[in-house]
């Protein structure tokens, strides 16, 4: 009995951890959101140099204020057709937790929405696809008004092949 208790309070605390203040963006007509204490800036969008033999979602590098960042296209990463980039496509610079430690990345996105503090209860699980389907990536769904906000766990969406791609690019 104790640990289905223990479990439960687990449960409970995992749903409470997602509860925060998150920064959505807008891919594809789909808003995004992810924790607004992974970002650490939001760039228009700024030359980006190609780097060769990466995989098709990584754009490359930028200089940022003499920091240089790897950049992924985020709509790519996610399958999704790719666009010219327009006046609100816009750079998020994530800090990613990696196997390395922490390391800045660029996420290209069709256009910043807005800061919203999403509550615990506003939080539902992410549904299940079936098997073949790779969710780790999601936290949850977020019910707002009219629709659903995807919630993002940025440490997941870049895979660790990805990551180690990226270090090496930086």
């Amino acid at each position: 009995m104790a640990e289905l208790a223990e479990a439960m309070d687990q449960a409970a605390k995992a749903v409470a951890d997602r509860e925060a203040k998150y920064l959505t963006f807008a891919l594809d007509e789909e808003e995004y959101g992810i924790g607004i204490l992974k970002v650490k800036e939001i760039i228009g969008m700024m030359p980006i140099t190609s780097v060769p033999q990466t995989p098709e979602h990584v754009k490359g590098v930028i200089n940022l204020r003499g920091k240089v960042i790897p950049v992924v296209d985020l709509r790519l990463k996610f399958g999704m057709e790719e666009m010219e980039y327009t006046e609100r496509t816009c750079i998020i610079v994530v800090e990613i937790t990696g196997q390395g430690g922490t390391v800045l990345i660029g996420i290209v996105v069709d256009s910043v929405c807005e800061v919203l503090n999403i509550k615990a209860e506003d939080i539902e699980d992410t549904p299940t696809f079936g098997t073949k389907l790779n969710t780790q990536y999601i936290l949850g769904m977020a019910k707002m008004e009219g629709g659903v906000k995807i919630l993002l766990d940025i440490d997941r969406v870049l895979s660790a092949e990805d990551m180690a791609l990226l270090e090496k690019a930086a």
